[in-house]
């Protein structure tokens, strides 16, 4: 008698398999065409360095995701502006870059993932320019073929707040404001690796949404609008909170524009859908999904947030009052938990920079207060001591401004010149 048996791979095994096998397929493919290039360089009797590759890019820009279109949108236009060839690599199909027409930016779609990596792993190049963290810790690698990796910061707050080791593999960090150099080198001494070169080079994409939102018309017959943006997680305000903030929020009367974590959509799909339906029939709620958020801010008066980095973009650029939620939020995960001495108190954050200054510049917003929140939201107006710390604040996190795209490129060229 024989017997049959079935071999059962779950779906999430099976997806990681065929992450791996499309990984190493990938891999090889790149690893081959370095083969056939040193088998070329041998026998013309050239010496294999990067310069005479044909595949030398000397300016390579790496973007993960639509929403780091903002940070390299002025980059890419001072390359062009001055009539340098910049390579623009992709993992977004449908990245705004193709759309720009540009003649010496070279946009290029390289597939996500490890179809991406596998390719950036094997690159030849000058200097390379990513918001993404992780270099030389996960997939992504260091190309012995790229002279200068260089990492940009994506928001105007504190560089530890990445995962751990983040941008400990990089050459150099872009930084928005010179109060983000002293963590990053408390960091390194404790870590013992190499000090990077800190350069304050300003915010990039709070330039590309300030020019974004000064082109927006004014709202006629302007309703007062409450704008809740909170980040996500376990510890964020909607997951936190839902129904317990919302429900007292509408019967204020008052437009209320909520406008998710991108991540939210992902990873807390049930809770979103639960309010959505909840909430379907009320007239005074609106969902806001898209990808810039300048259009919510600008129509709103007052924000409500948690710990979410939009409470700098909403203070930088409107300079409106915010009230925030507070959430402790497990720094563990974070750069900024391995902080010692004077600069953390280990597992609350209380002396990261984002969170001292959300105190300075926010209004706390406590649960015992939901029940009473069209008094508590009237009563907390906006003061002249709230916007010259607001403006303080600004000062410190956003400097050279209007300015980082060109200070980006001046510092790429250095590398090479």
């Amino acid at each position: 008698m024989t017997n049959s048996y079935l071999l059962y791979i779950d779906p999430g095994t099976g997806s990681m398999l065929f992450s791996i096998l499309i990984g190493a397929a990938a891999t090889l493919f790149f690893l081959g065409k370095a083969a056939i290039l040193k088998l070329k360089l041998v026998f013309s009797g050239k010496k294999g360095s990067a310069a005479q590759d044909s595949s030398y890019k000397k300016y390579v820009i790496y973007n993960e995701g639509m929403q780091y279109w903002n940070v390299f949108k002025p980059v890419c236009e001072e390359f062009e502006k001055r009539q340098i060839e910049l390579t623009y690599y992709t993992s977004v199909e449908k990245d705004p870059c193709f759309e720009q027409n540009y003649k010496f930016v070279k946009p290029e779609f390289i597939g996500e993932g490890n179809m991406a990596f596998a390719k950036l792993n094997m690159l030849s190049a000058g200097v390379v320019l990513m918001t993404t963290p992780g270099l030389q810790v996960y997939q992504l690698k260091r190309s012995k073929n790229v002279k200068h990796y260089t990492h940009v910061l994506h928001a105007a707050s504190d560089a530890t707040m990445y995962r751990l080791f983040g941008i400990d593999y990089f050459d150099s960090v872009l930084l928005s404001g010179d109060y983000q150099k002293a963590d990053i080198r408390i960091l390194e001494k404790q870590r013992d690796i190499k000090q990077k070169e800190l350069v304050v080079v300003g915010c990039p994409y709070l330039d590309t949404l300030k020019q974004k939102m000064e082109a927006v018309p004014a709202e006629e017959n302007h309703p007062f609008t409450v704008l809740v943006s909170p980040s996500w997680g376990e510890s964020a305000l909607l997951s936190k909170y839902g129904e317990k903030l919302l429900d007292p929020l509408l019967n204020t009367g008052w437009r209320i524009i909520v406008r998710p974590h991108p991540q939210s959509k992902k990873s807390e799909k049930e809770m979103l859908d639960r309010l959505t339906e909840r909430y379907k029939t009320s007239d005074n709620l609106i969902w806001d999904y898209e990808r810039d958020n300048i259009y919510s801010m600008k129509k709103s008066d007052i924000m409500i947030s948690d710990f979410s980095g939009i409470i700098y973009d909403y203070t930088f650029l409107c300079d409106k009052p915010v009230m925030y939620v507070n959430a402790q939020l497990d720094l563990r995960p974070y750069d900024a938990y391995d902080l010692t001495g004077e600069n953390n108190e280990r597992n609350n954050g209380k002396d990261i920079w984002q969170f001292t200054t959300l105190k300075k510049i926010g209004i706390e917003l406590k649960q015992e207060q939901f029940d009473n929140i069209k008094e508590v939201i009237q009563q907390a107006s906006d003061s002249q001591e709230l916007a010259q710390l607001r403006k303080a604040a600004k000062d410190e996190a956003w400097m050279n401004e209007g300015k980082a795209g060109q200070a980006i490129v001046d510092f790429m060229i250095s590398k090479i010149e």
